[in-house]
């Protein structure tokens, strides 16, 4: 088997080319201009055996991301198991209204949630003044956030177990930030991402329970004027406003991602 078959291969299982592609290519350690390049390259027998055993992974629903165990977020690369959601492209939303709002002066933001890190450590590298703590209550997901910090060599980072802000005590932060989870339980979306961690997806009947939870405890948390910023669905943002202003926010706003969908909400508190 060449690449040029292997890719004939996988595409006629998968019904698409992409994933073969990229799989393929993180096999040979290269990049997927290489496939095209030198399509008439052989494959090692071992080569082959890999390529057919992640084709038939891919074929049984198994996310590209657990595949490889990495993902890429906010053009840095990080590590991800299926005790972490796999990052999304909506998230660095929140990453992009969080840098704009971060102070140069030294401060301090919490991160609700963190899952595998990609956003506590994504503002921890490119925020190099503020000193980021980042919980989960998930020891599992908190290595994987760790062993990520220590890849990217990050110093202005604590990580901590905690169910929202149990373990916080009487910390104070200029910022709070959350991609909590917001999926109703019986959403039928759901069946589309059996692969992750259900915990980390759903929360309540209507989604809201984590939000509400949220939004209600934050400004006993926030530094006057503090920011709380949280990504939520996209039908969602009604009731997300309604719970910002009786927690007495002011400056609340909500966002679109790039298919037009509510996806960010934030809110100041108040002095």
């Amino acid at each position: 088997m060449n690449i040029e078959s292997a890719l004939k291969y996988s595409s006629a299982i998968l019904n698409e080319q992409r994933s073969g592609e990229i799989l393929l290519a993180h096999i040979l350690k290269k990049p997927r201009a290489y496939l095209y390049t030198y399509p008439e390259k052989n494959l090692t027998p071992e080569e082959v055996n890999s390529f057919e055993t992640l084709i038939a992974r891919r074929k049984q629903g198994e996310p590209i991301a657990y595949i490889l165990g990495e993902q890429e977020f906010y053009s840095l690369n990080f590590k991800v198991t299926r005790d972490t959601l796999i990052p999304r492209p909506e998230t660095e939303m929140l990453v992009d209204e969080a840098l704009k709002l971060i102070p140069e002066a030294p401060c301090q933001v919490l991160e609700l949630g963190t899952g595998s890190g990609t956003v506590a450590v994504t503002l921890a590298k490119l925020k190099l003044n503020t000193y980021v703590i980042a919980t989960d209550i998930s020891n599992a997901a908190l290595e994987v956030a760790k062993e990520n910090a220590r890849n990217h060599q990050i110093k202005n980072i604590e990580f901590m177990i905690s169910d929202w802000f149990s373990n916080i005590k009487s910390k104070t932060f200029d910022m709070i930030i959350s991609n909590p989870p917001y999926i109703a339980q019986d959403d039928p979306h759901l069946e589309n991402l059996s692969y992750e961690p259900m915990n980390a997806l759903t929360s309540g009947v209507e989604g809201l329970d984590d939000l509400s939870h949220i939004i209600s405890h934050a400004a006993d948390y926030l530094k006057p004027n503090g920011w709380l910023l949280l990504e939520h669905g996209f039908d969602q943002k009604e009731s997300i406003q309604t719970l910002f202003k009786n927690a007495k926010f002011k400056d609340i706003q909500t966002l679109s991602d790039l298919a037009g969908q509510p996806r960010i909400t934030m809110g100041q508190k108040a002095c």
